[in-house]
């Protein structure tokens, strides 16, 4: 008799196989990380020195600075609070350029440095976050579209200047000391809110009119210049975020009390930027999509070709001693019972849907043998032996059984 040699396999993929099953995800990383590279290069001059005086890119303002310092006026950068609040006085104007950055302790020094001066305060951009401090009775409303606006007010500089481009924040307010210029919706992207004793404040809902790339359209140079250049000295302040006054000045009617910042510690989460916590997030989610996409759907079970012939005697050795090795005497012993069962039912006349009944199995079985034994339910459907001894004598026991039966 000649033995049929089936081909080996291996469970193992084979490193073609794994390169087919990763390439098209190494593929897409590195799609991604082209792309990130790409943008970075090219927007990583675009917003350098936004809103700065000494800076050339789009997104600065060297080209008002300039033009204020051709008109005689001097332009002074300071980047933190002492210096901007020491520099304020009757013949000077303090531009804001990120009042939102503020802390609350750093704009009641603010609020307090300014008030009681002859100067002028112009915050550009004031959001929620800050236009209740800095001008109180001011409220921020939602921003509106940057676009080419007309003044319709009495504003001298904005007639002057007639249409700019303006928008973002809109304001509003109860006063009647303020003049509101560039409305957008019905509320002034432009207000000037008049103090006597104080000075002036200007709230410009957006900075666009400031931006060197910006600077040359309508008439944003005549209004940037005659709101920046009305005193002889223009302190220019670039909110840090380094700067110490962050963090030691307080804030609130208690006096700092209510200040987290002053004297505590901060946790590492509130060290990373809102941006990177959002990115963290979205990275998350696009993990758990790959996953969801690249898992294996469950399906039915189904038939495959064995990669080698396997006797069936091997097989239930092997499943036998997998039984033997876990102590599972009872699994082995409703396996034994059970293969009886279903051997013994047709030869005494019981359908194989109630073969495993003991109602039905039992009063069959003792007519064929002629015997009320009652030995045999514990035979058949008894519980699980005690130790292997047992075991053995079950299944002796099950296979005197079924001679019986057959010779009954």
């Amino acid at each position: 008799m000649t033995a049929v040699t089936a081909p080996s396999s291996s469970a193992a993929p084979t490193p073609r196989q794994v390169w087919n099953r990763i390439r098209g995800l190494l593929l897409a990383v590195l799609v991604l990380v082209a792309a990130g590279v790409a943008l970075a290069a090219t927007h990583s001059g675009d917003r350098h020195g936004r809103l700065d005086p000494r800076s050339s890119d789009r997104y600065g303002s060297r080209a008002v600075a300039e033009l204020l310092k051709g008109r005689g006026v001097s332009v002074r950068v300071v980047t933190t609070l002492q210096d901007a609040t020491s520099a304020v006085g009757p013949d000077t104007t303090l531009l804001v350029a990120a009042p939102n950055l503020l802390t609350p302790g750093q704009q009641n020094t603010l609020r307090a440095a300014t008030t009681g001066t002859a100067g002028r305060t112009v915050l550009l951009a004031a959001g929620p976050p800050s236009v209740g401090t800095l001008a109180p009775g001011i409220r921020a409303e939602s921003p509106a579209p940057v676009t080419t606006r007309a003044p319709r007010c009495s504003l001298d500089a904005a007639r002057q200047a007639g249409a700019v481009e303006a928008g973002g924040f809109r304001y509003s307010s109860d006063s009647l000391a303020t003049v509101a210029c560039y409305p957008a919706d019905g509320l002034p992207s432009l207000l000037l809110l008049r103090q006597p004793a104080a000075g002036d404040t200007v709230l410009l809902g957006s900075p666009d009119i400031l931006y060197n790339d910006r600077l040359d359209k309508q008439g944003n140079a005549s209004l940037a210049l005659q709101l920046l250049g009305s005193h002889s000295h223009l302190v220019w302040y670039l909110p840090s975020l380094t700067d110490s006054s962050a963090s030691t000045s307080g804030g609130g009617d208690d006096g700092g009390a209510g200040d987290e910042s002053a004297g505590g510690e901060s946790s590492f989460i509130d060290l990373i930027p809102p941006g990177w916590l959002w990115g963290t997030l979205q990275l998350a989610l696009a993990a758990v999509l790959a996953a969801v996409w690249r898992a294996r759907r469950l399906g039915p079970v189904i038939a495959e070709r064995l990669p080698v012939a396997i006797r069936a005697s091997e097989s239930t050795e092997g499943r036998a001693r997998l039984h033997r090795k876990t102590n599972a005497r009872d699994r082995a012993a409703d396996s034994l019972r059970h293969a009886s069962r279903t051997r013994i039912a047709p030869l005494v006349g019981v359908s194989p849907r109630v073969a495993h009944s003991p109602a039905a199995l039992l009063p069959a079985v003792s007519a064929r043998l002629g015997t009320t034994d009652s030995g045999l339910q514990e035979l058949i459907f008894g519980s699980a032996p005690s130790d292997d001894a047992a075991l053995v004598l079950l299944a002796d026991q099950l296979d005197s059984l079924e001679r019986e039966v057959r010779t009954s």
